[in-house]
């Protein structure tokens, strides 16, 4: 019998665990080698892969094998952002064997086949990745798992039918679970399959949960009625007063909204969050209870180990070198992509993650002549890194990208880099010694880089938003940018920050830095032992069974 006819594990699974929980995701930051996933969301899923599997948890992971990724982010010619879209061939991925049908549209259904990413190749949970390009599909089926979060409508919706309906197939070929879970909105064809087929619809709720990630618009999908209608989402079973159930007084529906009703129980991803989403989701009746799980990141894929293993002998001098030797490591990176050659003992200041206008990558050069005077001062010199990948659609955020390189290219000592991916990523928060986060508050609900640095001596420069208010203390293992008088007043709030942050760097991190050694090397001791274990995913993934699956 194959391994893959039942559900199954190459570990015995530790007893306060035993609930077989299935974890839907549209993407997995799994491995460099593994190139589905966008960001921030992906970055989370893996490292929750890799803790259930370290903690031995009865779970699986289900998503999209997207055959040409995200996108690859390289240069035009001039360095502006260029975006080019490879095909993936994976050789460590295996064919399960199990194909299942996703209706879409009222007059046929695509075919899904499902690979799996067993746990041993990179130590995760068991992967199941489902494609549609397969010679059993016409073109246009094959060309739904292309690209992850494809910007035709009637392909994002499609593609959300494949993860749901496809993957809760798969999970039922495999004997089922006891929970699904869904990570952001995008599975919710799981839970409309399952209401559909159930007759006990309450009992049915008891098995579904949620993950709310962001309350940023672009994260929480919605998409017309008819729309929905036309492509077949409501499967057979459901009533059109049901329909009208999850449906808005627009004529729209929010997955978001629909989740929150068909699930017997949400988490949002920090303290803060959970304030912000009740207030977003909680005017909505029959929308379930939202708890806060903060977001974590894996320590043992993403902590330095000598960096680590110097800190807890204490061995000041073997971590300082240590710190000298990664930062050399990533201004290679810099040599190689820029021709700048970058200094180790310069304090540099990284800014990377998704690029996107509400995170502000380019808050820095909100007064110019400002920037210009920190950026050529030789007595406390500094330099500038910036890394990220806007969606390629979204010209606004590609638009700050492309400012910041041609601004970076006046300045032997700022540079902006391309191809953010987990590499890359790890490389950044090794050998920053800022990690610099800037969203108008309160719109990072979680923003877990800050988290990954931290392990890696980065210290935080930071908005009080997302995970940082669980965190931070300013000048003992971060530095925190003062809240703005008014969130609603976009310029006001761009003036107070960028004024709040230059003051913390000119009179704060940079005398500190150079004139107090001492006391920065206790900054950055403070901020590797304060971020573990609470911002561990060990500890997120044990809170999803207590406080979600229970």
């Amino acid at each position: 019998m194959s391994q893959y006819s039942k559900w199954y594990h190459p570990y015995k699974y530790d007893a306060k665990y035993k609930k077989k929980v299935a974890y839907f995701s549209m993407e997995f930051a799994i491995d460099q080698a593994l190139k589905i996933y966008s960001g921030g969301l992906g970055f989370l899923a893996g490292s929750h892969m890799r803790s259930a599997y370290e903690l031995k948890q009865n779970l699986v992971g289900v998503g999209i094998l997207w055959q040409y990724g995200y996108y690859d982010q390289t240069r035009n010619m001039d360095q502006s952002l260029g975006a080019v879209w490879t095909e993936k061939n994976y050789s460590f991925l295996e064919d399960t064997g199990i194909i299942v049908d996703v209706p879409i549209f009222d007059n046929g259904s695509v075919k899904a086949k499902a690979y799996a990413l067993k746990a041993d190749t990179f130590g995760s949970a068991p992967i199941y990745l489902l494609s549609t390009d397969i010679p059993e599909n016409d073109y246009l089926s094959r060309t739904i798992t292309h690209r992850l979060y494809e910007d035709n409508e009637l392909t994002r919706v499609a593609q959300s039918m494949v993860l749901g309906v496809g993957g809760y197939k798969v999970i039922e070929a495999l004997g089922g679970a006891d929970i699904y879970h869904l990570n952001e909105g995008h599975g919710l064809p799981a839970f409309t399959h399952m209401y559909a087929q159930a007759a006990d619809k309450k009992k049915l709720k008891s098995k579904c949960v949620f993950t709310t990630h962001t309350p940023e618009k672009a994260g929480n999908e919605e998409h017309s009625l008819e729309l929905l209608n036309k492509i077949g989402f409501f499967p057979t079973g459901w009533k059109q007063e049901e329909v009208d159930w999850i449906t808005d007084k627009s004529g729209k529906v929010s997955y978001t909204v629909a989740a929150l009703r068909l699930a017997k129980k949400a988490n949002a991803v920090s303290k803060i969050h959970a304030k912000v989403s009740k207030e977003m989701w909680g005017t909505f009746k029959d929308t379930c209870e939202i708890i806060p799980i903060t977001n974590s990141q894996n320590v043992s894929y993403w902590a330095d180990k000598e960096l680590n293993t110097a800190l807890e002998k204490n061995n000041d001098k073997a971590l300082i070198a240590r710190k000298k030797e990664m930062k050399s490591e990533l201004f290679k990176i810099v040599a190689d992509q820029s021709g700048k050659l970058f200094d180790p003992d310069v304090l540099t200041i990284v800014w990377a993650r998704r690029f996107a206008a509400y995170k502000r990558p380019d808050l820095l050069l909100k007064d110019f002549d400002r920037f210009r005077k920190l950026v050529t001062n030789t007595k406390r010199p500094v330099q500038i890194i910036w890394a990220g990948k806007p969606y390629p659609k979204d010209y606004g955020a590609i638009d700050i990208f492309n400012h910041l390189v041609r601004v970076s290219k006046e300045f032997a000592n700022c540079t902006v880099l391309t191809g953010y991916e987990l590499a890359l990523s790890r490389s950044l928060k090794n050998g920053s010694d800022i990690w610099l986060n800037t969203p108008r508050k309160p719109r990072e609900a979680s923003g877990t880089s800050g988290m990954t640095a931290s392990m890696n001596g980065s210290v935080n420069l930071s908005i009080q938003d997302g995970w940082i208010p669980e965190f931070g203390k300013h000048g003992v293992n971060s530095y925190l940018i003062p809240d703005g008088t008014d969130f609603n007043d976009h310029p006001k709030l761009d003036q107070e920050d960028f004024e709040g942050m230059y003051k913390i760097l000119e009179k704060e991190i940079l005398p500190t830095y150079y004139d107090k050694p001492e006391k920065w090397l206790e900054v950055m001791k403070n901020s590797m032992r304060d971020v573990v274990p609470y911002f561990s995913s060990h500890r997120m993934a044990d809170e999803y069974y207590e406080k979600l699956y229970s």
